[in-house]
């Protein structure tokens, strides 16, 4: 247990499996898990605040940040002008000068407005200071589809933040795992990027009430399995889940290894999974091209290729923009049934039992 400020606060390694979390019969929503992190630690640290587009009164298009402006004051918690690019030069000069700002972008989307000073100023800093700076500044954002948003408020561009040395890149699958990583980004001492999931916000889960926080670059196994690992995040975790439940009815057991935080990646764990199971099948909603699962088939290849049965599989989105259209991104974004005839590809291949 360590202590920050007054607030006690117990740090969880869950490296290995979902059973190893702290027990809690309280369920709360996803949404509910970043506003409590965020909140407790306000609470603990008086140099934590939050800034961003309609995050104040309103508490934020998602409802994210609700409350936290009553309950911290209106200097802790405040609304900007619509302007990405200063909203994280903010941060970025609040977080060098000794602050731990909370800088939110609203969509995923909008951090492509922000790319200059993300990329060449936040990413940047500590290596150009030779070490003397830090930046504790976590940029919060909502990614993925699913809820009709069109093209330029559905995207999935984790693997661009993933590209760029000095940056962080956390995808919680789950309220648990959502409050435990929120809290370990703010106290980072880099800059770290949070991403919800917007199609998880009213997702339901236990998570204890005090502090906790998870480690960032520890990858979770969501389940175990033998047959096959399964490398998934964010919403996609959850969906490669209920493709795993489909597949155990037809005799092919599944591992299912969510990263959680995607920069630095969980390579050891990754790797040691495809030891065990022999193949692999990588989901993520991003598009299939240049997308992460790319980086992740190599280096498995590189680490674990005498152990692979099959070639490294993947499941993701088509090589175009998310589609407005209901009916059109329900065929567009990977699905359990996608992900389970993906594993069926993989297990009939040579090698397979």
């Amino acid at each position: 247990m360590t202590m920050t400020d007054d607030s006690p606060t117990i740090d969880v390694d869950t490296s290995t499996s979902s059973d190893q979390r702290i027990s809690s019969d309280r369920k709360i929503a996803y949404v509910a898990a970043f506003n409590e992190a965020v909140a407790q630690q306000m609470e603990a640290d008086p140099d934590v605040f939050c800034a961003g587009e309609d995050i104040g009164a309103f508490g934020g298009v998602f409802q994210t940040y609700a409350g936290l402006q009553k309950r911290f004051g209106e200097e802790r918690c405040f609304d900007t002008p619509i302007s990405e690019q200063a909203i994280v030069g903010l941060g970025i000069g609040a977080a060098v000068t000794g602050l731990r700002p909370i800088v939110d972008l609203m969509f995923m989307d909008f951090i492509c407005v922000a790319m200059d000073q993300i990329v060449n100023q936040a990413a940047k800093l500590k290596y150009m200071f030779g070490g003397d700076a830090t930046l504790p500044m976590t940029i919060t954002c909502a990614g993925g589809a699913g809820l009709s948003a069109a093209a330029q408020h559905s995207q999935s561009l984790e693997a661009i933040l993933c590209h760029i040395p000095g940056l962080k890149v956390i995808y919680p699958s789950n309220p648990y795992d959502m409050k435990g990583l929120m809290t370990s980004c703010i106290r980072e001492d880099n800059p770290t990027i949070m991403i919800k999931h917007k199609r998880l916000l009213g997702m339901s889960g236990a998570v204890p009430e005090d502090p906790y926080s998870i480690p960032l670059g520890v990858a979770n196994i969501a389940r175990a399995g033998d047959d096959v690992t399964v490398v998934a995040w964010g919403r996609m975790a959850n969906e490669a889940l209920d493709a795993a439940e489909i597949l155990a009815g037809e005799g092919i057991s599944c591992e299912v290894v969510d990263p959680r935080t995607l920069q630095p990646l969980d390579t050891d764990t990754i790797v040691a999974s495809t030891k065990k199971t022999n193949r692999v099948v990588v989901v993520h909603e991003a598009v299939r091209f240049g997308g992460l699962g790319g980086e992740i088939a190599a280096q498995i290849q590189e680490h674990a290729f005498d152990y692979l049965d099959a070639p490294v599989a993947r499941v993701a989105a088509p090589f175009t923009p998310v589609p407005f259209s209901p009916a059109l991104e329900q065929h567009y974004v990977p699905d359990a049934a996608a992900i389970a005839d993906g594993i069926r590809g993989v297990m009939a291949r040579p090698g397979a039992n």
